[in-house]
């Protein structure tokens, strides 16, 4: 990241944390140099969630000044104004943005934190976006104990983070969020360069040592996969995790990310195995990590500028997420984080939430990543049935890539990625430089594979290439939920969520939103509190009467219980075989 000069900032943003109580942040900009009218746009979205969640919505006040008198605002569309003002005369607007999103999306203000994304506060000024940018962090009174951190390159800031920091433009502003709050924060270099840790609300069973220990593995194992020796492409790394009683998620940034995880899932002072919530927390950093190159550099050509405005599609959201959803786990498995065994079992469970997903055979991975702005970030009941994870699919897409590759002899997929990082220039990526890079490597075309794991909907051979990798494929009864083709919640009675296609509960007339109040067998009815009172009642019965609820009228689904329904379980056979691919190191 090119620190840029101060003297050049015509673009300055003021923040302050207006009202702590009413989540308020005030945001004062200042243009040295405006157009005779000014057009000014909050972001629909923010790049790596790919959804249009209209951030103006939180925009109110909105004031323009110019030498001191007030001038017209005019808005446009939803989230677009202009302001008609003298050019090349200081043009200063104040609002305020409304902040209670405690997600790492948007923007969040109460008296205990801060936290925001420039995309959430900061007008974009069309016309500059390409000058530098300062973002002022002011310590008011209310929050004059908090600390402050940012990605951004500081410029006049304090011991406690307030101040001025510097963007080169737009987007390197938009693409550093900021934490503000009473943070514990940890410092550590990976390949020699700085890196930073802050975690907020975390409880005092935290062990922060443990997990800097691991944080730093992490780091150092990716680097390492991406360039040996050498130094990564930024000068320093700020992880921003925030510690709530029940949440998950990261968005990825150049040099930084934002996480949310359950406090629960902390190393705990103590304890020393790994619990389950903390491989999962590892696993997210890791992949957030791990988009510092695959997606934040090497990303699609689609986006090599962004357009704030307006959704951005492509096609590639299978490599960008599904194979970095590939490697978050693996990784964590060749830096020691995690055992063979650990590693087998999350791998198993990714392949049974594609296979017990009917929209597998519905849609490609290509097309969900292309459809991502109207079904994966807008799922609803018929969700399963009609699309699939390119998150969960891509990363089995990637597994098949890679054990094809190995199983041939000729490379391996850490070296197609690789090359793609040289043949791109750490920019933008199409998916004829895929197809090429393997071609190049693996010694012949891959466009058979290309059509039918990417842009068709057959199943993957997973089983033939685990076992030639040393993994072999058992099958077990699947869970209740399954074999019935339902997805339920259970809280006090058994809520209907989904139905799935072409199983016994879609053949027996269920629907989404139904409760499930009860079950008749062999002439007696029962009462259920949860679905495994089914199996309760229904003894060796194969048929029972389902006692439905469908708005508040009273339902007799007669339902077929099924028995063949399976799911897999991996079991590590041999090793040996699957060493070279587990616990290679880059």
């Amino acid at each position: 990241m090119t620190t840029p000069s101060p003297r050049s900032a015509s673009v300055q943003y003021r923040v302050e944390a207006a009202d702590l109580h009413a989540h308020l942040y005030r945001i004062t900009l200042s243009i040295d140099q405006p157009a005779a009218q000014q057009r000014v746009s909050l972001p629909v979205w923010i790049p790596g969630s790919y959804l249009v969640r209209e951030f103006s919505k939180n925009l109110q006040k909105l004031a323009a000044r110019q030498g001191g008198r007030a001038v017209g605002v005019q808005q446009l569309d939803k989230c677009s104004w202009q302001v008609e003002c003298v050019p090349s005369s200081p043009l200063v607007l104040t609002y305020e943005v409304y902040a209670f999103d405690n997600s790492v999306r948007t923007a969040w203000l109460d008296t205990r934190r801060g936290f925001f994304n420039a995309t959430s506060l900061c007008l974009k000024v069309h016309g500059q976006e390409g000058v530098v940018h300062s973002l002022e962090l002011v310590p008011g009174k209310a929050i004059a104990q908090w600390e402050a951190a940012t990605g951004l390159a500081p410029h006049k800031v304090g011991k406690r983070g307030f101040g001025i920091y510097l963007a080169a433009d737009y987007d390197e502003l938009a693409d550093c969020p900021v934490e503000m709050g009473n943070f514990w924060s940890a410092e550590f270099k990976a390949a020699g360069v700085p890196h930073r840790i802050v975690v907020a609300g975390a409880s005092e069973s935290f062990d922060t040592a443990r997990f800097t220990a691991d944080l730093h593995k992490i780091c150092e194992t990716e680097i390492r996969f991406w360039h040996d020796r050498k130094k990564p492409p930024f000068k320093n790394y700020l992880f921003m995790l925030n510690v709530v009683d029940d949440g998950y998620g990261g968005l990825e940034h150049r040099n930084s990310t934002a996480l949310i995880a359950s406090r629960r899932d902390l190393p705990r002072l103590g304890e020393t195995r790994n619990s389950d919530g903390y491989v999962t927390l590892q696993g997210l950093i890791s992949h957030e990590y791990f988009h510092t190159w695959n997606v934040k550099r090497l990303r699609p050509a689609e986006f090599t500028h962004y357009d704030y405005g307006a959704e951005n599609y492509t096609q590639l959201l299978w490599f960008f997420e599904g194979f970095t959803s590939y490697y978050d786990d693996l990784l964590l498995r060749r830096g020691g984080l995690i055992d063979d065994a650990t590693y087998v079992k999350l791998l198993n469970k990714t392949i049974n939430q594609v296979l017990q997903t009917p929209g597998r055979e519905v849609q490609a991975v290509a097309q969900a990543s292309f459809d991502a702005w109207v079904k994966y970030y807008r799922q609803d009941e018929n969700t399963a049935n009609a699309t699939v994870s390119y998150y969960t699919k891509g990363a089995l897409v990637a597994l098949c890539f890679d054990l094809t590759l190995r199983s041939e002899g000729n490379t391996t997929l850490d070296e197609v990625m690789r090359a793609l990082w040289v043949r791109c220039k750490a920019g933008p990526m199409t998916e004829a430089d895929f197809a090429a890079v393997l071609k190049e490597l693996g010694g012949r075309a891959f466009t058979r594979e290309i059509a039918a794991w990417i842009h068709g909907t057959k199943e993957l051979p997973l089983e033939e290439l685990l076992k030639t990798h040393g993994i072999a494929v058992l099958e077990d009864p699947s869970q209740l939920q399954q074999r019935l083709g339902l997805r339920t919640t259970e809280n006090s009675g058994v809520a209907i969520k989904t139905v799935l296609r072409g199983g016994a509960a879609e053949q027996a007339g269920f629907a989404a939103g139904d409760e499930w109040l009860g079950v008749e067998v062999a002439g007696q009815g029962w009462r259920m509190a949860k679905l495994d009172d089914l199996l309760l009642y229904a003894g060796n019965h194969r048929k029972v009467t389902a006692l439905v609820s469908r708005d508040r009228r009273m339902l007799r689904l007669e339902l077929a219980l099924s028995t063949s329904a399976t799911t897999w379980r991996l079991v590590l056979r041999d090793a040996a075989k699957a060493q070279p691919w587990l616990a290679q190191h880059a």
